[in-house]
């Protein structure tokens, strides 16, 4: 059973972290938030996609942290099912996100898995 001691976990809160100050601060970030950025265009078209009533400029940032990297993990890294994704996700934005960004990002995720979207090659 998972923990929040969970050492996948802990990796994945450092790599929000780091996505999120690198919206408002342009930081230099870690290397595992580093290829997110390079493929943001890329995995931003898709969050668009999934939640086309929200613009991506107007996600709340940690949200959109969030679903970045879970979107990365979805369409690029692949290397957990999909659920398991979407549960890190989801527990991730009970963590840092407000009160209805569990849904929202569920939501969203969850139309990425059901348009068939991860099964697109980038």
């Amino acid at each position: 059973m998972k923990t929040a001691l969970d050492p996948r976990h802990k990796k994945r809160q450092k790599i929000v972290e780091a996505l999120f100050k690198f919206d408002f601060h342009k930081q230099p970030v870690i290397n595992d938030a580093k290829t997110i950025i390079e493929n943001k265009d890329f995995i931003n078209a898709y969050i668009e996609k999934a939640a086309p009533e929200f613009p991506i400029d107007k996600i709340n940032k940690i949200d959109l942290a969030i679903l970045r990297l879970a979107t990365y993990e979805l369409l690029i890294e692949k290397s957990q099912p999909p659920k398991v994704i979407i549960d890190e996700a989801v527990e991730l934005s009970k963590e840092y996100g407000g009160e209805t960004s569990p849904a929202f990002i569920n939501g969203a995720l969850g139309n990425i898995i059901k348009d068939g979207i991860t099964k697109t090659q980038k």
